[in-house]
């Protein structure tokens, strides 16, 4: 699973429904999360990205250092799943797509992802999977995160390589 993670002043999401464009999810400050399910991804990936993602520490405390959490600030999640996420784009100018589950397999792990986020205690709202959306938003900060459960081995090498470079 790939978490493309934002922190927002606000966002909301619009379907097309009866011919005219609907809000279907809105929050107030908080973080918006477009989400996309890889090949493979099951329950425990959607249970550890949720567990991320509710304690992501990305808003500043009082002295303005990100030391606090969505669930910390009491703030609102907004989930949009985004296949696009998973776009390869190395290759040519038209992004393969191969790596995105198919939508059977993806909706399922995508509803955990939703319930596991509800279950650590937050207000989620939500798009429509595999709808046609718009979505709107005001950054904060800005602040954008990207999280892949589990870790790729390009994330891994990155983060070792950190590792390597702060402890010189």
């Amino acid at each position: 699973m790939r978490a493309l993670i934002q922190r927002v002043k606000w966002a909301s999401v619009e379907v097309v429904k009866d011919s005219g464009m609907h809000v279907v999810g809105r929050i107030e400050h908080g973080l918006l999360v477009y989400v996309g399910v890889a090949v493979g991804d099951e329950a425990s990936h959607a249970g550890r990205l949720a567990e991320k993602v509710a304690n992501l520490r990305v808003f500043p405390d009082a002295e303005g250092k990100l030391n606090l959490s969505v669930r910390d600030t009491r703030g609102g999640v907004l989930v949009v799943s985004n296949f696009t996420l998973l776009g390869d784009a190395r290759k040519g100018r038209r992004p393969a797509f191969v790596a995105a589950a198919p939508a059977e397999q993806a909706e399922g792990v995508h509803e955990t992802f939703i319930r596991e986020l509800r279950n650590q205690g937050l207000h989620v709202a939500t798009g429509v999977f595999g709808a046609d959306m718009t979505v709107g938003s005001a950054a904060d900060g800005p602040v954008n995160i990207i999280v892949d459960v589990p870790e790729t081995p390009s994330s891994v090498t990155e983060n070792r390589h950190s590792e390597v470079i702060h402890k010189q």
